[in-house]
């Protein structure tokens, strides 16, 4: 297991080797930081003693087969005197951290001014703390290796700085009675999901939503919906009922999107119940 300049292991800096556009961006970034360094007369040892980490993971990062961490790069660019152009590179290996289906998503989340979701399983990934989600990616099967659930959890911490952004976007979250109840993690990490909830709820551009168990009619039993709307009047949405699951972006299929997911939306306990439900729950667990 690679170890960084701290001590402390981290899988999820570690190179995807499948990922052949990470691998391609993360060898550029090496041979860029070492021809800076050769160009400072420093030898690899010598470098890695001024910015706090060993000759080994100098050389890692260099050769491409290890993620620099942030503070990796600014403490190269002050050493090297590179005058912002080092720490630069931070956004792309930012991007390299995540897996690649995710990527995608990252951005246009990223550029959305409205979101709106349904979920039927579990906790929707922006709402999610670190345990929540650590524990769903350890429960896959068959089982993920470390690095893959440490780049897992990357990518959702990377996601939930939507609920950051400036404008705030509107967001929509419609989730079922059952996912509330679901001890994923075991209940306290169930607890410290719920209380977390709460607090999201609280926000003036969040609103969930909690579908009970026991409605008699439900226009969500084809699945999960995510519907993503953006400043320039486009959107994206994806259901698993609907156009075998493919993102879509045509008016025509949006609209039977944004028509079901309004009518789930209606079905289901308004956010003021919602949040006296998700007290309830909170208080049964």
């Amino acid at each position: 297991m690679t170890v960084d300049g701290d001590g402390a292991e981290d899988a999820s800096w570690n190179v995807d080797p499948e990922d052949a556009q990470g691998v391609a961006v993360l060898a550029a970034l090496g041979r860029q930081l070492k021809a800076w360094r050769e160009e400072a007369g420093m030898r690899a040892a010598d470098f890695g003693a001024e910015v706090g980490y060993g000759e080994d993971m100098v050389r890692k990062i260099e050769g491409g087969k290890r993620i620099p961490r942030p503070e990796y790069l600014d403490k190269a660019d002050k050493v090297l005197g590179a005058a912002g152009k080092v720490s630069a590179m931070k956004a792309d290996t930012e991007q390299i951290r995540y897996p690649t289906k995710v990527r995608s998503l990252v951005k246009m989340e990223g550029q959305a001014v409205e979101l709106s979701a349904y979920g039927s399983h579990n906790i929707h990934g922006l709402l999610q703390t670190d345990d929540y989600a650590r524990a769903l990616f350890e429960m896959w099967q068959p089982p993920q290796t470390k690095e893959v659930v440490e780049r897992g959890m990357a990518a959702r911490t990377a996601r939930r700085s939507i609920f950051e952004r400036t404008p705030a976007p509107a967001l929509c979250f419609v989730q079922e009675e059952v996912t509330l109840r679901r001890r994923i993690g075991g209940t306290m990490v169930m607890r410290a999901q719920l209380e977390h909830l709460l607090k999201l709820a609280q926000l003036r551009h969040v609103t969930i939503q909690i579908m009970p168990t026991d409605i008699e009619e439900h226009a969500g039993m084809g699945g999960l919906i995510q519907i993503l709307k953006f400043p320039d009047g486009t959107a994206v949405g994806r259901s698993e009922g609907a156009f075998h699951g493919r993102p879509v972006s045509e008016p025509r299929q949006l609209r039977i999107l944004e028509h079901r997911h309004a009518m789930i939306r209606s079905q289901a306990l308004t956010p003021r119940e919602s949040v006296a439900f998700i007290e309830q729950v909170l208080g049964e667990t």
